[in-house]
């Protein structure tokens, strides 16, 4: 009898231990994401999904999920995350509010998440290289030379993403076609992209890829093939929690709604059948994802950024928001070159050729340091400064100094930016307040401000996540 009770409770510790590792989904739906003010969307980083080239981030996931948080009103957070099946955990364990990805949809999926409307069909297509001399065979030669025929997989070996729709696929194909082929999975740091790399520099012989991505590819790497096809068309969605279904019908209502505007074509060509500005960014070294550059001034932005102690793509968001890194940029206000030096600033440290990229970001990083050095007196806050600079460096301290006054005045926070000083800084644009006794440097049109200094540290937070310090 002991020894019955003894194993009963043994049973009852394992059911217990067992459920409690069982993590619930969180209930978080569109009120809840609304009450934080961010969307938190997760994708994958590639020269499709969600990228830097030439200081911008770019992406036919990233515009659209951008388009849909602006349409909620909410701020965007992008987490890039290399391994597909720590995207459905990330999203079920409330780290990430949809996963905005190239997601086939399946059924062994559609029992982790639900799948919004499609935005496209595709098919899954054999990436194979052609042999070397392929621009000297016949068509008839060429196809002798590559797999057509799915049959003519069976001994084969495919290399796939791990986590990916195409392992599923592929294991249906050896029941359809009766015999077997090895399947190897690639670790998740290893993706579809880079696989097809791999078959075209000959370190592989094949791997599945999608349609519409393997011909974004085409046009870069010549001598692949992708004219077999391995399934049906298949639907491409975006998924969200299960229990979060005010989310997913604003979402759906939305992508029906963008699907009917041109401009939704015209951002899937961009990324997907523009072969001309596709092989452009693939080649060149402005591309996070193959060169890792900003631009052509990082080496000058490092060194200065260096001198006052910041994070030289803080700096890079800076440069790209005054000029998107043009040497010759002029303003109306008398702003020149890739800092905008203002005629003061241009004075202040002796810049004979505002026009110079030396000179520019020597004098403009002089300036931010100037005015971090200011602002330190009285924002003690590091991260919180920074936003006092910014606004600075863009419309004049004296503003921001009427702004800190005007909020103080009408029980604002004088130290902290956002609706606080920022608020009283777009005020300074009505007689009631430009006019108060607290202010002394007049009118300003606070609305560039106001937009300016979230526009670069947004900017820079995508430089952190792609590009190295």
């Amino acid at each position: 009898m002991k020894k019955l009770k003894l194993i009963f409770t043994l049973l009852m510790i394992i059911l217990l231990l067992s459920c409690s590792e069982k993590e619930e989904i969180p209930d978080i739906d569109l009120e809840q994401i609304r009450e934080k003010g961010k969307l938190v969307a997760l994708t994958g980083y590639n020269a499709y999904s969600y990228f830097i080239y030439r200081g911008q981030p770019m992406g036919y996931e990233y515009e659209l999920i951008k388009k849909f948080a602006d349409h909620l009103g909410l701020e965007l957070e992008i987490t890039v995350v290399r391994d597909i099946d720590k995207m459905f955990e990330m999203l079920n364990a409330g780290e990430g509010d949809i996963i905005a990805y190239n997601l086939t949809v399946t059924l062994d999926r559609k029992e982790k998440v639900e799948f919004a409307h499609h935005h496209n069909l595709t098919n899954q297509v054999l990436v194979q290289r052609k042999p070397d001399n392929w621009q000297k065979l016949s068509k008839e030669q060429l196809a002798d030379s590559l797999i057509t025929n799915v049959v003519d997989l069976i001994n084969d070996t495919i290399y796939v993403e791990k986590g990916s729709s195409y392992i599923e696929r592929l294991n249906n194909l050896q029941e359809e076609i009766g015999g077997t082929f090895h399947i190897v999975e690639v670790e998740p740091e290893v993706s579809t992209e880079d696989l097809i790399e791999m078959v075209s520099v000959g370190k592989i012989n094949c791997t599945v890829a999608d349609e519409n991505i393997a011909l974004l590819y085409q046009g870069y790497y010549s001598n692949i093939d992708i004219q077999t096809e391995i399934s049906l068309p298949q639907k491409i969605a975006w998924a969200v929690r299960k229990n979060s279904p005010k989310l997913l019908k604003e979402l759906n209502r939305w992508i029906e709604d963008m699907r009917r505007k041109p401009e939704y074509a015209t951002i899937y060509k961009k990324y997907f059948l523009s072969q001309s500005s596709i092989q452009r960014r693939m080649e060149s070294e402005f591309l996070s994802i193959k060169g890792g550059k900003i631009s052509r001034y990082d080496d000058l932005i490092k060194e200065h950024s260096k001198k006052i102690n910041w994070d030289w793509r803080l700096v890079a968001s800076v440069v790209y928001q005054e000029s998107q890194f043009h040497p010759s940029a002029q303003s109306w206000a008398g702003a020149r070159g890739l800092m905008q030096l203002m005629p003061a600033v241009v004075e202040q440290y002796n810049v004979t050729d505002p026009y110079d990229p030396y000179q520019s970001i020597n004098a403009g990083t002089k300036y931010l340091n100037w005015l971090n050095k200011y602002w330190s007196d009285y924002i003690k806050d590091e991260e919180e400064r920074i936003k006092f600079v910014l606004a600075s460096y863009n419309c004049g301290f004296g503003h921001i100094i009427d702004a800190r006054n005007l909020a103080e005045k009408y029980g604002s926070d004088p130290n902290v930016w956002f609706k606080n000083v920022e608020v009283w800084l777009l005020n300074k644009s009505k007689s009631k307040y430009y006019r108060d006794v607290v202010v002394r440097y007049g009118y300003c049109r606070g609305i560039e401000t106001v937009n300016y200094v979230p526009d670069v540290l947004n900017r820079f937070d995508h430089y952190k996540k792609l590009i190295k310090s």
